[in-house]
């Protein structure tokens, strides 16, 4: 099974369609609080459709009930635009969990420091002007190179 870890996620549109992709690639979804929105929201049904029943979600406090939870993943990969290692360039494994910071801040230094420099990757993208992709895109891209190697 894969993981997808959203890292406090800020924008309940962009969850929705990563629950979506979660549900039709079996992947379980988790959420680390706090989250930039309320889980009944419309926004993040709306962009989940009916996927969101068939959803495996996860909800955990916080980092540490993350890591501490039986369905936590066995190994952590980190997406990040400060990394130097290219995704299509690490080998997922079965039980291997994706994490993805937040919209507006990435994911934290002292999480870039947990997950080590070995399991930071990124999404290359030609135009160094701009920051990075939108994190649902960032997902479903991640996800379905993690699916391609684990077949």
């Amino acid at each position: 099974m894969l993981h997808l870890i959203l890292y406090c996620p800020e924008i309940p549109q962009n969850t929705g369609n990563i629950g979506r992709t979660a549900a039709i690639t079996s992947a379980r979804l988790h959420l680390i609080e706090p989250l930039g929105y309320e889980l009944s929201e419309k926004h993040l049904k709306r962009s989940g459709m009916d996927y969101w029943e068939d959803l495996d979600l996860c909800v955990h406090k916080d980092w540490k009930h993350f890591l501490n939870s039986p369905k936590a993943p066995k190994r952590l990969w980190l997406f990040t635009t400060k990394a130097e290692r290219i995704y299509w360039n690490a080998s997922f494994q079965d039980e291997d969990g994706l994490v993805f910071g937040n919209e507006g801040h990435g994911a934290p230094d002292w999480l870039h420091d947990e997950i080590g420099e070995e399991n930071r990757i990124t999404i290359p993208h030609s135009n160094n002007s701009l920051r990075s992709l939108n994190l649902a895109t960032s997902v479903g891209i991640a996800s379905y190179e993690a699916l391609r190697q684990m077949q």
